[in-house]
């Protein structure tokens, strides 16, 4: 049902269930919020979004009060612009008093509040608390000193991730948001994804960076310094720098790591179709013992460890398969070291990530073989684009260029693993093959690329119909996973994503993505598919070469020892 309202003196078209907010933000009237959560039921927690509503004494916060019929609201008058001046003004009394040091100055929803409110002086000083940082993740840090309870973090872990490795914590003036029995973010509960980070206002929450270790490599001649970057990163990395979203710039950031001192610069999408051709050998595997499936991806390291912490059951079925991340730093620490004549140790291996989990993935004990670390740094995709920024690199005049050899080429497949459903797609189109000798007759799985947090995909391959499923946030996971273990039988690969939409919306993306842009870098994806010619992993050149002069073939013994390990129940 559709009727009419009036809103700063204009009338306006609004919707029966809609809330107050909806309303304004669907006829272009912005009203500022600090818990509200785009697709959450609202809490009302802040007020900052309160309204003015003829014949109501109280203000109304706009984001859990239902629109009526012939309301007559005020969004900026005088009243409502004192409460909302008057609670940001609170906020900071207890506040610390940082942000030329704070990780979030420039960037931090209060502080672009006090700006619009007009935030000039103190005018409440309150008692501020002592808090110690939590800095026990290996890619998380928390800071309470700056957490204003806005509850966002505790919704997205609880709602989405379905951890609840934070909540809020006693009561009152004294009420703070804490981690499970106070034991910090390094706790068993925490799967590192990242995703309380990328929804925080403030700089309560972000990356635990080792940028400086990676300086001094830089400026160390004694490193063989070596860039990767993820797929999913060229098509994210632009929005920080004036470009439009969603816009492919590989060929960009190429040359900015070149500028910067990297020895070579590689495309982890060659490592991802290593991956795929591994990934789909096992499957094939599996399917022909009948054993252990459906497989589980193991690509996503928030999911790997949320398996082991809280369905160690699942532990069998994950497949063996390390992570693209893994598989490069594996590849060139064994292999490539061997080509440019380079000892293993002097070769600092720096992937460029969307992702926090990737962080704790690289210093997991099973990534150290013969105390050799595969990968030694993890940059997030917005530590890069500081890092850029450091260096003075211009990003629109830098020019573009090729990833080096002999890791050059990739297929379309491997940039789709962005994207949930992305590497079941990857994989249906090798496995149908591995069994037919035929491609699939239609690459693109349009099963997989639906607007959903879970895709199901089915297609006759020889005697087997492989049934293939796609899911993101833990949350939508738990569901499918208690279906198989009720006894669902249909599907035969699980892909899942810790993050809502997969990699491009991962917790090391740019701070304030909105909607459009993670859909803008999931067409960029998709285009590039479309419009390439290899779009099979068992189709490029440079695997083939890599297993003729390493590898042998897929899952042989060379490629267990080094592409391949085993999970363990992490108690919690």
């Amino acid at each position: 049902m559709v009727f009419t309202i009036e809103v700063n003196n204009q009338v306006i078209k609004a919707r029966k269930g809609d809330t107050i907010l909806e309303t304004l933000e669907q006829n272009g009237i912005r009203v500022p919020t600090l818990c509200h959560i785009n697709g959450h039921s609202p809490t009302g927690a802040c007020r900052i979004c309160v309204v003015e509503v003829e014949g109501r004494q109280e203000l109304i916060p706009a984001c859990s009060h239902p629109v009526e019929e012939w309301m007559k609201i005020k969004t900026h008058s005088p009243r409502v612009i004192k409460a909302r001046k008057t609670i940001v003004e609170l906020l900071l009394s207890n506040h610390p008093d940082d942000c030329l040091y704070c990780e979030r100055n420039g960037n931090c929803e209060l502080q672009d509040l006090s700006v619009d409110m007009n935030v000039r002086e103190r005018r409440f000083s309150g008692r501020k608390q002592s808090h110690k940082r939590d800095t026990g993740s290996p890619g998380i840090v928390r800071d309470p000193a700056k957490c204003i309870l806005c509850g966002r973090c505790v919704r997205i872990c609880e709602e989405v991730e379905a951890v609840s490795a934070i909540d809020f914590i006693k009561r009152g003036s004294s009420m703070v948001i804490g981690t499970t029995y106070n034991k910090g973010l390094n706790s068993r509960s925490c799967h590192h994804c990242g995703q309380c980070i990328t929804i925080c206002p403030t700089g309560a929450l972000y990356e635990k960076s080792r940028t400086i270790d990676l300086m001094e490599g830089l400026h160390n001649h004694q490193k063989f310094m070596v860039a990767a970057l993820s797929p999913t990163v060229p098509v994210s990395l632009g929005d920080s720098f004036g470009h439009r979203s969603g816009k492919d710039v590989n060929g960009i950031v190429t040359a900015s790591l070149r500028k910067m001192g990297f020895d070579k610069v590689f495309d982890v999408s060659f490592f991802t179709d290593v991956a795929i051709m591994e990934l789909a050998t096992e499957m094939v595997k599996r399917l022909n013992e009948g054993k252990k499936i459906p497989m589980f991806s193991s690509c996503c390291p928030s999911w790997v460890y949320y398996a082991e912490t809280f369905h160690p059951g699942l532990i069998p079925y994950l497949s063996t398969t390390k992570s693209p991340q893994q598989i490069m730093g594996a590849v060139v620490k064994k292999y490539y070291s061997e080509v440019v004549g380079k000892d293993p140790k002097d070769i600092c291996c720096v992937s460029v990530m969307p992702c926090t989990a990737k962080k704790f993935e690289a210093q997991r004990q099973e990534m150290t073989v013969a105390a050799i670390t595969h990968v030694d740094h993890v940059l997030t995709t917005r530590e890069l684009a500081g890092f850029i920024k450091l260096h003075g690199i211009d990003m629109q005049n830098v020019g573009s260029d090729l990833s080096d050899e002999p890791f050059q080429i990739r297929s379309s497949a491997s940039k789709l693993v962005g994207v949930s459903g992305g590497l079941a797609e990857a994989l249906a189109r090798t496995v149908y093959f591995m069994i037919t000798g035929a491609e699939l007759a239609e690459l693109k799985v349009s099963e997989l690329r639906q607007n959903s947090s879970r895709k199901e995909f089915f297609v006759q391959a020889g005697r087997f119909k492989l049934g293939f499923a796609a899911v993101s946030g833990m949350n939508n996971a738990l569901k499918l996973i208690d279906e198989v273990k009720a006894g669902r039988r249909d599907l035969h690969f699980i892909e899942v994503m810790a993050c809502p939409g997969g990699c491009v919306n991962g917790g090391g993306q740019p701070l304030g993505s909105e909607e459009k842009d993670i859909k803008l870098r999931v067409k960029s994806l998709y285009d590039i598919d479309e419009r390439e010619t290899i779009r099979v992993a068992h189709k490029n050149p440079g695997i083939r070469d890599l297993y003729q002069k390493f590898l042998e073939k897929p899952m042989s013994d060379l490629s267990m020892e080094n592409l391949h390990t085993t999970y363990l129940h992490k108690d919690q």
